[in-house]
């Protein structure tokens, strides 16, 4: 089989996970992950799409030139009619658009230095904000509305001004909180689809750390690894039992988060709502210190306590399963029975629950890094659904009582002219 001549510079899931699209040198394609198909693919004649982002599986999608020779100008998102076959609409900016998020009533960009709110129906703008540096387009905003409906259902996070900051925008409130997640600057940032939690990593990429986005309360801190890591992606499963992380290590972490951080149930499908899930377009001293935050209740608070999975999956419902723990260390364990032991940080960490390594990739000429992936929850329980740059799709299970290394269910090289599943 030969792959299509031309090279991916964006992969990002809907909201859902049921979807992914892919941003090539040639145009753009949209995949449907269960069952594993392409939904349609557009060709530009060598005109590069950097960024897309869908709308659950509406026809209305965002795109952004890239590449060498992209297809539009880089400062322009233009609003895609897949039914009509062309753009309905542009928006022009200044300087190169990071990021796109997409709901139903909203349109958000990220650029370098600012994030912008507008209203989906007329792209009247709504609001915006200044940022720290953003080169990676970090923004997030809660996809469907709250299980309640007195309960905040259009939450956006963006980096603050300072260093490792987050910024929290509580719009139905009407309140901005600060979170001062990590000394280093920020990597990755992900918000659950109603907006109640958000996970954060920071550039050094050893910790994960969960927040409650009403108050700024850090409810968990999870440990990736000793050593340092660019992370690529964050994933909240839809009640906030799980989170999942990709990084440079080529290793998929499944994390079980604490029956503190999980959520109800929140309303969802394209009718509810859409907020987006992140894409990639190809902190500080991360031993439990926390700067202070210049404004709002961000958390200084210790660990959450012993994580459990609690009730659910990886994305769709089921019953309450008895709660589980991510592993510590052993020394950890030693110090339960010696307590006058005094043991770093480190030790008591909460390391991943599951884990699934991808197959090697050459690595991207630019930086020399493996391709870029992004992992998101499947909807049948306990899978989790991992694409990479280099053209590949994983969809793999883990076991929600052990733990331990995940099973892989199938894979397949969505760039090859055949989508045959192995």
């Amino acid at each position: 089989m030969e792959p299509y001549p031309e090279q991916i510079l964006h992969v990002g899931f809907n909201q859902d996970y049921g979807c992914f699209s892919v941003g090539t040198t040639n145009g753009f394609r949209v995949y449907n992950c269960e069952p594993f198909k392409e939904t349609f693919c557009r060709g530009f004649n060598n005109g590069g799409i950097g960024i897309v982002e869908m709308l659950f599986r509406c026809n209305i999608l965002a795109i952004v030139g890239g590449g060498a020779a992209p297809r539009y100008p880089p400062t322009k998102v233009m609003i895609w009619d897949d039914h009509q076959g062309k753009c309905i609409g542009e928006m022009s900016f200044r300087s190169q658009v990071r990021a796109v998020r997409l709901r139903r009533d909203r349109i958000v960009v990220a650029l370098e230095h600012k994030v912008l709110v507008y209203n989906f129906a007329d792209l009247k703008l709504l609001h915006q904000t200044e940022t720290a540096a953003n080169p990676r387009g970090l923004v997030a905003i809660s996809s469907v509305a709250a299980a309640s409906a007195s309960s905040d259902n259009t939450v956006l996070a963006c980096p603050g001004l300072h260093t490792g900051q987050v910024r929290i925008e509580l719009y139905d409130r009407r309140q901005t909180k600060f979170i001062a997640a990590h000394t280093n600057a920020l990597c990755c940032l992900a918000l659950s689809l109603c907006g109640k939690r958000l996970a954060t990593a920071s550039e050094k990429g050893t910790l994960v750390r969960v927040w409650n986005t009403a108050d700024g309360q850090l409810l968990q801190e999870l440990r990736r690894g000793a050593d340092p890591a660019h992370v690529y992606s964050l994933a909240l499963s839809r009640c906030c039992e799980w989170l999942a992380l990709t990084s440079d290590k080529s290793t998929v972490h499944v994390f079980a988060l604490s029956p503190a951080v999980a959520v109800a149930p929140a309303g969802g499908g394209a009718a509810a709502g859409g907020g987006a899930a992140g894409g990639v377009s190809g902190g500080g001293a991360e031993d439990g210190r926390r700067a202070a935050s210049p404004v709002g209740p961000a958390s200084t608070s210790g660990e959450a306590g012993a994580a459990g999975g609690g009730a659910g999956n990886g994305g769709a419902g089921g019953a309450t399963p008895p709660q589980r723990q991510n592993p510590t260390s052993f020394l950890s364990i030693v110090k339960g029975y010696v307590p006058a032991i005094p043991l770093p940080k480190y030790f008591a960490s909460e390391w991943s629950f599951a884990q699934f390594r991808v197959h090697e990739e050459p690595p991207d000429p630019a930086t020399g890094a493996p391709p870029p992936s992004i992992a998101g929850f499947g909807a049948e329980p306990h899978t989790v659904l991992v694409v990479t740059g280099g053209g590949s799709f994983y969809k793999v299970a883990f076991d929600p009582a052990k733990g331990g290394p995940c099973s892989q269910l199938s894979y397949c090289k969505f760039m090859e002219r055949s989508d045959g599943v192995v």
